[in-house]
């Protein structure tokens, strides 16, 4: 059984959807990661929201956006699958889904990510290569990859 996908703008999410959607950024990106960080960056009005459910609950998701919100292209962010669903390996679907919307809705087939530096395999595997030095971004090594 795999995951059903849906993406909605911000203002199509209901009430439960959004409260799922960051619950699950702030147990990933502020507990499980131990990151302090402003999570309501003011774009999520701005982006398409990808969500994978299983059983009628999201347990993956990505904010995409179109060229010129994030950087120059097109991209993706905040990729996530819930803790308890990672030996499904459905974030490489997550991410072939958030790619294969971009093209759709946007358009668009170059992508730019900000990425944890421990994920790049994950997504050199989904065809983006390194195109920045390492940074810190709220304390963790990121690097910038592009795709397309």
């Amino acid at each position: 059984m795999g995951l059903d996908w849906n993406i909605k703008p911000f203002e199509s999410l209901t009430v439960n959807e959004l409260y799922e959607i960051l619950s699950l950024r702030s147990a990933i990106f502020v507990v499980e990661q131990n990151c302090v960080y402003h999570d309501m960056d003011g774009k999520d009005k701005l982006a398409l929201h990808l969500l994978g459910t299983f059983d009628g609950k999201i347990v993956a998701y990505a904010r995409l956006f179109n060229a010129g919100i994030s950087f120059d292209n097109a991209s993706i962010g905040r990729v996530l699958v819930d803790p308890n669903y990672r030996d499904k390996k459905w974030g490489q679907k997550l991410m072939q889904e958030a790619i294969a919307c971009i093209a759709l809705h946007f358009g668009e087939s170059q992508i730019t990510i900000g990425a944890q530096l421990y994920l790049k395999k994950f997504y050199e595997s989904q065809g983006f290569i390194q195109t920045s030095a390492m940074y810190l971004e709220d304390d963790i090594p990121h690097i910038e990859m592009q795709r397309g």
